[in-house]
């Protein structure tokens, strides 16, 4: 261990604080950089000529070019999961310095836990994924303020049961021609911007589905796309997350990664589980819970999802078929003495293990 020079580094936009730990030396030596990273550069080029230089900052807004810089030059940093770093319950203190000699220590010493750093183009890809949902988002909420504006005034529609179709939309598209005064402007600028939303939302989808068709994507979402409730945007929207699904040696792996499964306290002769822990990747849990809704039904003739597994590798077929009814069977079993969200839970957490079963298989 004496043979390396430990660095921490607390990372900001404008600063740089690294804690310089020398082999087995019990105190570290802080220097204060501004945000340049050719300062940081040059640091540990000096460092270098002493002694293999190992480093670790935390995973923040400030992402992940601090690291790609540091490895397209050779030198070894890596990237801690700020939830997991270990922290002592009486310290309150909490400066950079402090922060930056922290890190230094708990990864001399082995305690951190380092996560997985995506490349350029995959980075690129989650970010237009997690836009479209922001979209999404923001589209929704257009249309309740609508329709609270609508309701508040006392405008209720009648004409069907259900909002948002053809016939609402044009029954909106009268309300603001016959309109007036301030109601009449708010309700145009709401539907305006609600259609540059929606005209926005389309582009992304046109964008999502022709880099779904182009590799390196296109077999995996194929393949994903064999499994029932997962269409273009889901697919894309876990592979994207996932990336390498070969640093996941099991199912249970990328199930914990997603924060599927249950928390533990157990001791002794006492077992005690409680919900999932919710500790993974939001963006691939939501779409998996939202995918499990879709096995709720029979697993019967279904001429879409058919026309999906044509010309797909029979080892896939065979995992999207044995998912088709065990999902289903799975939901009904525990939907009779469990709440109905429960049992989607659990669901979408053996999803998650036949998801984990397909990119394996097209590896």
């Amino acid at each position: 261990m004496n043979q390396y020079t430990w660095v921490g580094l607390d990372v900001h936009a404008d600063s740089i604080t690294a804690a310089i730990f020398e082999g087995d030396r019990e105190h570290a030596q802080i220097l204060k950089l501004s945000g340049d990273l050719m300062k940081v550069r040059r640091l540990f080029r000096r460092l270098t000529k002493k002694a293999p230089v190992k480093a670790c900052y935390e995973a923040s807004g400030a992402g992940f070019v601090l690291h790609r810089v540091l490895a397209d030059d050779g030198f070894h940093c890596e990237v801690v999961a700020p939830s997991l770093i270990p922290r002592k319950p009486g310290d309150h203190r909490k400066t950079d310095p402090i922060d930056a000699t922290m890190l230094a220590r708990l990864y001399r010493s082995g305690h951190l836990t380092t996560v997985h750093v995506p490349s350029q183009e995959q980075e690129a890809t989650r970010r237009l994924l997690r836009l479209r949902y922001s979209y999404q988002c923001y589209t929704t909420a257009t249309k309740h303020r609508i329709s609270g504006m609508m309701r508040h005034h006392g405008y209720v529609f009648t004409e069907g049961k259900s909002t948002w179709t053809k016939t609402h939309r044009r029954w909106l598209g009268r309300l603001r021609d016959e309109l007036s005064g301030p109601l009449q402007t708010a309700l145009a600028a709401e539907l305006e911007h609600l259609e540059y939303l929606e005209m926005q939302r389309s582009t992304f989808d046109a964008e999502i589905e022709r880099y779904a068709q182009a590799e390196p994507y296109r077999l995996p979402v194929e393949a994903l796309c064999c499994l029932r409730g997962i269409k273009t945007l889901t697919a894309m929207t876990l592979i994207a997350e996932i990336d390498d699904i070969r640093r996941f040696r099991s199912p249970r792996a990328l199930m914990a990664y997603f924060g599927l499964v249950p928390m533990e306290n157990s001791s002794g002769p006492r077992e005690r589980r409680g919900p999932i822990t919710k500790a993974g990747n939001i963006h691939a849990r939501r779409l998996l819970v939202e995918a499990a809704w879709n096995n709720r039904h029979r697993s019967g003739a279904d001429l879409i999802l058919k026309r999906r597994r044509q010309g797909q590798p029979p080892d896939v077929v065979a995992i999207a078929l044995k998912a088709q009814h065990r999902l289903y069977k799975k939901f009904w079993r525990l939907d009779h003495r469990k709440h109905r969200h429960v049992a989607i839970t659990a669901v979408a957490r053996e999803l998650c293990g036949f998801v984990w079963a397909v990119l394996n298989a097209v590896h």
